[in-house]
């Protein structure tokens, strides 16, 4: 159900589709609440998916992803129904935070010492925008040291397969050159994920760990691009208590 591992006391863990209650075409574990999945099945899937981890569910901040490069600081349990719609959160609390995909890459970033932690959405606007960039700045405020941040760049879609008009990727290489790339097939595209780690190695990250899964192409996880109605993943981050 998940893919996890663990760096000096920091928790990053990647969910797959599988282990959940959802029905078709959201089964199993689809962890997004406003792709039209029965509310009561997210609800069940999330905490299940936090339990699996060893969380208490109502220790997750979630947030309303809009495709920006807003960064909210937490500093306290979100009510539920309330997340920030943001596309970063940042924490010095003892909260786990969380970032919904489904091709889009999610960044999970953590300063053991300092006890900081961030979660970051980074789709083509958001990479463009400079999201995770902003979620370094953001961290760096609450005590963070840059040179200390571990990076940890989940399943996201490839720059193999994710195709875009010519123009669009112009567009985003002129403000990220290392997104510029070509499909399999010879076509234009953009590597998102390549992008990002760009992106963490100008703002001085220097330890990121990045995944082998595209979306696409694996039937283990959500893609918006391979299904359009589908769910999403989810991806964590928290430190040792």
């Amino acid at each position: 159900m998940t893919d996890t591992f663990v760096r000096n006391g920091a928790h990053f863990a990647f969910t797959d589709r599988w282990g959940g209650v959802s029905t078709v075409p959201y089964g199993e574990l689809n962890l997004g609440g406003a792709v039209g999945d029965d509310p009561a099945a997210v609800r069940q899937n999330r905490s299940l998916a936090a339990r699996s981890l060893g969380l208490d569910p109502a220790d997750v901040v979630w947030m309303n992803q809009v495709h920006g490069a807003e960064v909210a600081v937490v500093t306290e349990r979100q009510p539920e129904g309330e997340a920030p719609r943001v596309d970063a959160v940042v924490t010095d609390r003892p909260l786990a935070l969380a970032v919904l995909t489904a091709d889009c890459t999610p960044v999970l970033l953590a300063d053991p010492v300092a006890g900081v932690v961030a979660a970051a959405h980074a789709g083509r606007p958001g990479l463009a925008a400079g999201v995770v960039p902003a979620a370094v700045r953001a961290m760096a405020a609450q005590g963070a040291s840059v040179g200390r941040i571990i990076a940890a760049v989940g399943p996201a879609v490839c720059g193999r397969c994710y195709e875009v008009p010519a123009a669009l990727r112009a567009e985003v290489a002129a403000l990220v050159p290392a997104a510029y790339a070509e499909t399999s097939w010879g076509t234009p595209a953009l590597d998102i994920p390549a992008g990002v780690a760009a992106q963490l190695a100008e703002a001085g990250v220097t330890e990121v760990v990045r995944s082998e899964v595209c979306t696409l192409e694996s039937a283990d996880h959500y893609s918006y691009r391979r299904e359009q109605r589908t769910g999403r993943l989810a991806s964590y981050v928290w430190l040792d208590s």
